[in-house]
């Protein structure tokens, strides 16, 4: 475990690697979870903020889902989550001509309409982070897939792209430059 301040990541975030094979998972993790995404609280504003924006990338069963379900929904287990079609694919995931499932909110922030990128639980995916109950400290943790992931964790020894690599632009997104720099900075001396 390395801890940075009050938070505790895993060690597989340095020293296990991982890079998305889309082409083969298919966006496995927009369909397949016990909930939708988790969102955190600030998140449901912007939710709010590019709905409108966003709504004409999704697909009519998406907007009839949207209708009945809402923008977002409580979970008691995960808080906060994207609504999801029969508890399946997210109400926000768009799925492309190959058949891989995306995320309409990314597609509109990639085609420079909106700001917002998508959930940091999307973005920051297989990386997995949790407060404590005293909510003082932040678990981060690496937990891909065991099926969905088994290409995207092959393709990052291929490639030999530690974990914490792959995923640095949501890592300083969710924690700050400074952050990703000790991050970093640890994995060099672990390397040691």
């Amino acid at each position: 475990m390395i801890a940075i301040d009050n938070i505790l990541v895993s060690d597989e975030i340095v020293k296990d690697e991982f890079v998305c094979d889309l082409t083969k998972c298919k966006g496995a993790c927009c369909v397949d979870g016990d909930a939708g995404a988790p969102l955190d609280k600030e998140e449901l504003n912007q939710i709010n903020e590019v709905y409108d924006i966003v709504l004409p990338y999704l697909s009519t069963e998406s907007k009839t889902e949207l209708q009945k379900q809402g923008r977002y929904i409580y979970n008691r287990q995960f808080g906060w989550v994207t609504p999801t079609i029969n508890n399946k694919i997210c109400v926000y995931g768009i799925i492309d001509k190959q058949g891989i499932v995306k995320c309409g909110i990314e597609q509109a922030y990639l085609d420079g309409k909106i700001k917002w990128k998508k959930p940091i639980s999307c973005h920051l995916f297989p990386i997995i982070t949790k407060k404590s109950k005293n909510t003082e400290t932040v678990y981060v943790n690496y937990e891909p897939r065991e099926d969905n992931c088994k290409a995207a964790c092959s393709l990052g020894k291929k490639l030999k792209v530690p974990v914490y690599v792959f995923l640095k632009e949501p890592i300083i997104r969710k924690f700050g430059q400074l952050f990703f720099e000790a991050l970093e900075a640890t994995a060099a001396h672990l390397k040691k």
